[in-house]
């Protein structure tokens, strides 16, 4: 069973910059796609970026495309989220999921629901 530990999270001026990392264990790093996705208090899940494991491709939330970058490192079996030029509305409880099965169609990268693991979240809080 894979296991998913987020960390990098905190406190930070809008226009600062945070890194997140996600690191998994549990089983080899052959997963079909890894994800970042946001909830902040009162609002739902919502998607903010993943990466195909074969082909590094990248799929970006239109609120966080050329401030966010996620990228991976398969030695290290991590997953990263370099997060530029913030904003109090990216104030949420950070987390990172694992893709291990195939899918086909739109949806595969930015739905939550085709995830089958997931972190406990890392807090990121941007002040004003």
């Amino acid at each position: 069973q894979v296991q998913l530990v987020e960390s990098g999270g905190g406190l930070v001026q809008a226009g600062g910059s945070l890194r997140l990392s996600c690191a998994a264990s549990g089983r080899a790093f052959n997963t079909y796609a890894m994800g970042w996705f946001r909830q902040a208090p009162g609002k739902e899940r919502e998607f903010v970026a993943a990466i195909a494991s074969r082909r590094g491709t990248t799929y970006y939330a239109d609120s966080v495309k050329g401030r966010f970058t996620i990228s991976r490192d398969n030695a290290k079996n991590t997953v990263y989220l370099q997060m530029n030029s913030l904003k109090p509305e990216d104030t949420a409880v950070y987390h990172c999921a694992d893709r291990s099965r195939d899918c086909s169609g739109s949806g595969c990268y930015t739905m939550s629901q085709v995830y089958d693991v997931w972190g406990r979240g890392t807090q990121v809080t941007v002040s004003s």
